[in-house]
C-alpha cells in the first residue's frame, strides 16, 4: 500500500478501521495520518499504532492521497469549510459521518470531488462488520476497488446506490440492537428453564454467527433454514407458530418503518 491515508478524527471507527488496515497491510502504520480535537486523544493513538500525528487538519490533507472524514456531523461542517481549499481534484475522500450524503458534501467545493459516503455497522470493532459504499459520479472503478480493499479490513463492504442508504442504516446500522434484545429475551427463555444465563448467551451467540454464514457463505435462504429445523408437529414449528400468531413479522417491519420515519424526521 503506497497511499498516505488520512483520518480527520481520531474516534472509534477511526480506530476500528486503522486497527483492521495495520492487521491486513505490512508497516502501513507509516502511510496513515491522523488529525483530532482532542490532543490526548490523537496522541493516545498515534503512539498504539505508531501512525503520524497531524497538527492541523490542513497538514492532513496536503499529505495524504486517501482522506477518511471519522467526525460527527455536527462538526463535518466546520471540518468540510477548513479544508474546502486544500482538496485537490485527485485526492478520495471517504466519507464515515452519519446523515451526511455526497451532495452535501460536495456543495463545500468550488469544483466536483472524488467522494465516497460510508455506513458501516457496529460489528466492525471485531473486523465482522457490514459495510455500505456510494460513490460520487467522479469516483473511478479503481477508486472504488482501493475503497473496498481498505474497508474489507473491517468487515464485508457492498457498493449501492446511494438512496438506498436510508434502508442500510435500519438493516444494518440499527439492527445490532433489534438482535441484540431478541438474543436478550432467548436468554431470559433460557434461564426460566433452568440454563445459566452465561451459558445461554453463548449458545445464541454463536447460533447467530452460524445461521448468517450459512446465509452468506452456503447461500441457503432464510426460509429454507426455517422449513429444515421445522419438523412435522414438532418443537420448531411449535414456536414458529407462536411467533406468527403475535406477529412477528409485522412487528419486525414496523420496527423498520419506525426507523425510516425517524431518519426522515431529523433530516427535515
Amino acid at each position: 500500500m503506497e497511499k498516505q491515508i488520512g483520518f480527520i478524527g481520531a474516534g472509534n471507527i477511526a480506530k476500528t478501521i486503522i486497527n483492521g488496515l495495520t492487521a491486513n497491510f505490512q508497516e502501513i502504520n507509516k502511510n496513515i495520518y491522523i488529525t483530532n480535537r482532542s490532543k490526548g486523544k490523537g496522541e493516545s493513538l498515534r503512539n498504539k499504532f505508531q501512525v503520524n500525528l497531524c497538527h492541523t487538519n490542513i497538514e492532513l490533507v496536503k499529505n495524504c492521497d486517501i482522506i477518511f472524514l471519522c467526525v460527527k456531523p455536527d462538526v463535518s461542517k466546520l471540518v468540510l469549510r477548513e479544508i474546502k481549499d486544500h482538496v485537490r481534484d485527485d485526492q478520495l475522500i471517504i466519507s464515515v459521518i452519519a446523515g451526511v450524503t455526497i451532495d452535501d458534501i460536495m456543495k463545500y467545493f468550488e469544483q466536483p470531488k472524488k467522494v465516497i459516503r460510508t455506513m458501516p455497522n457496529i460489528p466492525v470493532v471485531v473486523r465482522e462488520g457490514m459495510i455500505a459504499l456510494s460513490g460520487s459520479n467522479e469516483v473511478s472503478d479503481d477508486d472504488l476497488n482501493l475503497a473496498i480493499d481498505l474497508l474489507s479490513s473491517i468487515g464485508r463492504v457492498d457498493v449501492i446506490e446511494e438512496k438506498m442508504m436510508d434502508v442500510v442504516t435500519g438493516i444494518s446500522g440499527c439492527s445490532p440492537a433489534f438482535l441484540s434484545i431478541f438474543v436478550e429475551a432467548l436468554a431470559d427463555g433460557a434461564v426460566l428453564q433452568g440454563m445459566p444465563r452465561d451459558k445461554a448467551y453463548q449458545y445464541i451467540a454463536q447460533t447467530l454467527v452460524g445461521t448468517g454464514k450459512m446465509i452468506l457463505e452456503e447461500e441457503i435462504h432464510p426460509a429454507e433454514i426455517k422449513d429444515t429445523v421445522s419438523s412435522p408437529g414438532g418443537i420448531t414449528i411449535a414456536g414458529v407458530y407462536a411467533l406468527e400468531k403475535r406477529g412477528f413479522r409485522s412487528t419486525v417491519m414496523e420496527v423498520m418503518e419506525a426507523c425510516d420515519e425517524k431518519l426522515k424526521a431529523l433530516r427535515r
